[in-house]
């Protein structure tokens, strides 16, 4: 797509919302269903834009736009709106509301999708819109679904079942555990409008969602038990279907509105996630006149919480990739410096090596795989062509990760071409330094991912620098590689617990040069209390298993504890994986594990 034809396409839509009565519109990069991932016919944030990250938002006014975007895609944002004259802005509420002032007039109306923005999102919208003097309004059909003549159809894939020997639990159990959490509340029913919240209560998969094995379904449960699942009956795979059925209504997703209008009908207390349920769904009940009772997604922390099953399925799964990332890294340490090698056949390869196993269901997200200032992008994606030429004397960072039945992945390594240098070392070493300080550490119950996240940038500030991303995110089981409602960062208020399975990737980014990122999956475990203790304590058991550099190390930032764990880690990668690797790999993967002391 052009600069010119974007243009055109931002001037279709001013003069479509201008005849409506608007003066602007809040773009989200978000789709029905408030996913990360979205089909391709819900981008159209980037049909309208060219802005392609997986978080964003634009406002569009008369003359002027502007696109919302956090520290990961600042780069990225910058180089594929340019020529469109559209201002970058921070989350931040003073940088929204700062534009507002100087974009609009008082009294003017802003046009928002209400499918597209939660409860919690369209409150926020609104109370920054009437600061502005603003009024923020829903539109009843979005103005770009009418503009995007070649928009992709919706996708209608097969559901399949996730049977018990996954996930450990059953649909019935599942239902009927939400249903004792409901009769606890004030609530009749409640609506999962979150797909992963559904996939994981009914045990059911799709493919709906690029890299997320879940399907764009909803559903209620009562607090009898009784649920609806709204999916196309077609699309359900029988042995699904016949499963599903013991215990579910089956209705199409048309029929979703015409059951919100009956719940309010009976003045029945429904409840909502604020955070992830559409504002249209609030609009539909409320008008029908149900009782909203707002509390959080019932899926979410019985989701996170990993039952015996669901570890010992992620340990099979880490195991299996880990060897896949160490064959890998071992063809990539055999390829000229100078050849003909780029970021895009390197991810490739590491792809072909995946499916291998013949187990591998799809990546849990597109591959980063970045060299030289390229990796000085923490969400960079080869989009066209193939990249750039791995170079002799640059770093390559490459994070990826695999959808298996028994686990999800996601593993960052970052390695030297030829030789780096001082600088790069010690760099890289403080990165390191953050990633064991959260690997080691143990906390008592009741920690919160904010308390641990200083940890990761401890070693960096002491020399004047940080990142600005999140150290981890919660990953769930064959599900979302980003997954709530912890995670280590700022923004991690909520308690750590035995189960959670979390990332642990601090990084370090020095623009226009590289980029340096360490990644392991961490499961948060119970720690035996130790004799001088009076309190529970928790720690992390480590999932991920691939060598870390040894060339990017400057052994002498390295404590003497810090050596201890990093050699103790190679030996256990060593042992683990061995007899997993290639046979022509294990000379290499040998080396790459030997002992630093």
């Amino acid at each position: 797509m052009t600069t010119e034809e974007q243009r055109m396409r931002l001037e279709q839509l001013r003069k479509t919302l201008k005849s409506a009565g608007f003066a602007g519109m809040i773009v989200p990069r978000t789709d029905e269903f408030q996913g990360e991932y979205v089909p391709a016919c819900a981008e159209r944030l980037h049909w309208l834009t060219g802005f392609s990250g997986s978080w964003g938002s634009a406002v569009i006014g008369q003359s002027s736009a502007a696109l919302i975007v956090d520290g990961r895609y600042t780069i990225q944002a910058t180089r594929e709106t340019a020529g469109l004259n559209i201002e970058l802005l921070s989350p931040e509420t003073p940088s929204l509301l700062g534009f507002l002032k100087k974009s609009f007039r008082p009294k003017e109306r802003i046009a928002h999708d209400p499918w597209l923005s939660t409860i919690s999102e369209t409150r926020h919208l609104t109370q920054i819109a009437a600061k502005a003097g603003l009024t923020l309004l829903p539109v009843v059909n979005n103005p770009i679904d009418t503009l995007w003549e070649d928009r992709p159809n919706a996708p209608h894939n097969p559901v399949n079942g996730h049977p018990k020997k996954f996930s450990g639990m059953s649909a019935k159990d599942k239902l009927k555990l939400i249903a004792e959490t409901l009769q606890k509340s004030d609530a009749d029913a409640v609506l999962l409008a979150d797909p992963l919240a559904v996939a994981w209560a009914f045990n059911i998969r799709g493919t709906d969602i690029p890299h997320t094995p879940a399907a764009l379904t909803r559903a209620f449960v009562t607090k009898s038990g009784k649920a609806t699942l709204f999916v196309e009956a077609d699309r359900l795979e029988k042995t699904a279907r016949v499963e599903i059925g013991k215990t579910t209504t089956i209705k199409p997703p048309t029929s979703l509105t015409m059951a919100l209008k009956q719940l309010g009908k009976q003045k029945r207390r429904v409840m909502l996630d604020p955070s992830n349920c559409p504002e249209a769904i609030r609009m539909v009940l409320h008008k029908a006149g149900a009782l909203i009772v707002e509390g959080a997604d019932l899926c979410v922390r019985p989701r996170a919480l990993k039952n015996k099953t669901e570890q010992q399925g992620a340990r099979a799964a880490h195991l299996r990739d880990g060897a896949a990332v160490c064959n890998f890294l071992f063809w990539l340490q055999s390829q000229k410096p100078e050849g003909e090698l780029t970021e895009k056949s390197a991810q490739e390869k590491l792809l072909e090596i995946r499916k291998a196993t013949g187990k591998l269901v799809d990546l849990s997200f597109g591959t980063i795989s970045a060299s030289g200032p390229n990796a000085a992008q923490p969400h960079y994606h080869v989009q066209k062509g193939q990249g750039r030429k791995l170079r002799n004397g640059e770093i390559y960072l490459i994070d990826s990760g695999g959808q298996y039945r028994d686990g999800t992945t996601d593993i960052t390594r970052t390695t030297i071409i030829g030789e780096p240098t001082a600088a790069m070392r010690k760099h890289f070493t403080l990165v390191l330094k953050g990633m064991i300080a959260v690997s080691v550490a143990r906390f008592p119950t009741g920690t919160t991912g904010v308390q641990l996240d200083a940890l990761a940038r401890a070693a960096l500030w002491q020399h004047g620098y940080d990142f600005d991303h999140g150290t981890g995110h919660g990953v769930g089981s064959f599900l979302s590689v980003h997954e709530g409602p912890a995670r280590i960062s700022k923004a991690g208020h909520v308690a750590l617990e035995p189960g959670m399975i979390l990332s642990n990737e601090p990084g370090y980014y020095l623009k226009g040069k590289y980029g340096i990122r360490i990644e392991n999956l961490l499961l948060v475990a119970p720690l035996k209390k130790p004799k001088q203790g009076d309190r529970p304590m928790l720690s992390f058991e480590t999932l991920s298993f691939a060598p870390i550099d040894r060339r990017l190390i400057d052994t002498t930032l390295l404590t003497r504890s810090e050596l201890q764990w990093l050699d103790g880690y190679h030996a256990g990668v060593l042992t683990t994986l061995k007899a997993r690797v290639a046979k022509d790999a294990l000379p290499w993967l040998q080396k790459a594990c030997a002992p630093l002391t």
